[in-house]
């Protein structure tokens, strides 16, 4: 996928480096969400406004912000594309390693599907995907759209290997290849450009009648200017990708046009927060770019094993397969994740406990 110096996408800015800020875009702006909504996963509305008032900042461990499965999958999905950008079978395979490996790591707010799933893959279990209308396909699979956004065969290939890795329900595929073909079209467009219109062209994909009839529900929401409170009774915030994917979606076209504000939106409505802002968050940031998203936040965000640099480190290693260069793979210290995760467990479990108490 070559590029060209000499070719503007927009004022001042050059079509290379318009596509390495949309792919770190996708990929912070999936840590953004992700941070941002993981003190909030499971709590109601009433209870985020009562204990944290407008979420404008981290609340797990003081200000410091840290991602869980939502980033850390999109970021093994950046990584097995790296290895394999021309071979889905390798691609699956790569991200089916990737995937035993995260499990062994001992991750934290891990769902149900996954968990069984990577088991499965550990124990050499064909198919490994379980059938489950979770949404752990639909959070991972952003960065797959924006980086194949000129290659819609190749994005659906791609997206329906990787959702399958995992989930083999119609609604969880569908929905995972709903959330690559809005990034795509995000990442193509400019940041001025009209959301519905994105959104009328990432339907293409969708055929399950559920999901279909949620995700135009969730459009006629946006177009009326429904209240986030009205759209999030109407079409549910839980883990339900038949509700996590149309609320993104309501979030998205009703108030993207401000990044920091339609993943907050998103969060204030509870729910399963951090996967729905992290989906808004990739949407978001493939539109509008790295540059758009708070970097007073993204600085907070632990810069460990998944954290800005590393996603950086990515997103440019992505950019330099269009590019016709030989990328550098990130790595990172596997043991540092472990570390990190079993230093966290405390906190989490006390945080989740918190939750359970109605002050």
């Amino acid at each position: 996928m070559p590029g060209s110096n000499l070719v503007s996408d927009g004022p001042g800015e050059t079509l290379p480096s318009f596509r390495l800020d949309r792919l770190s875009g996708t990929l912070l702006g999936t840590a953004l969400g992700d941070a941002l909504g993981l003190a909030c996963e499971g709590l109601s509305a009433r209870a985020i406004a009562r204990r944290f008032g407008q979420v404008e900042r981290f609340h797990i461990l003081g200000r410091t912000g840290f991602v869980s499965d939502d980033t850390e999958l999109s970021a093994l999905v950046a990584q097995s594309l790296i290895s394999f950008p021309d071979d889905p079978v390798g691609f699956e395979r790569a991200f089916g390693r990737a995937l035993a490996g995260w499990f062994l790591r001992l991750p934290w707010g891990i769902g149900l599907a996954t968990l069984r799933a990577s088991i499965r893959r550990l124990l050499g279990i064909r198919p490994s995907g379980v059938f489950s209308a979770g949404n752990g396909a639909a959070m991972r699979a952003a960065i797959v759209g924006t980086f194949f956004r000129e290659e819609p065969r190749k994005r659906r290939e791609f997206s329906l290997v990787l959702a399958q890795v995992t989930h083999r329900d119609p609604r969880a595929v569908e929905g995972a290849l709903f959330v690559a073909e809005m990034a795509a079209a995000c990442a193509k467009a400019g940041a001025e450009a009209d959301r519905f219109s994105l959104w009328e062209q990432s339907m293409e994909v969708l055929q399950e009648p559920s999901l279909t009839r949620a995700a135009r529900r969730a459009k006629e929401l946006a177009e009326a200017g429904m209240s986030t409170e009205e759209a999030a009774a109407a079409l549910g915030t839980t883990g339900f990708v038949v509700h996590t994917v149309p609320f993104a979606t309501y979030c998205f076209l009703r108030y993207g046009e401000h990044p920091h504000r339609a993943i907050k939106e998103a969060i204030q409505a509870g729910g399963d927060t951090d996967t729905i802002g992290a989906i808004v968050g990739a949407w978001v940031g493939a539109l509008h770019g790295d540059a758009s998203l708070r970097d007073d936040l993204i600085r907070r965000i632990h810069d460990g094993p998944f954290g800005p640099t590393h996603l950086r480190a990515l997103a440019r290693a992505l950019h330099d397969l269009q590019e016709g260069r030989e990328p550098q793979r990130p790595s990172f210290s596997v043991l540092s994740a472990l570390a990190r995760n079993v230093c966290l467990y405390p906190v989490i479990l006390a945080h989740g406990l918190r939750q359970l108490i109605p002050i």
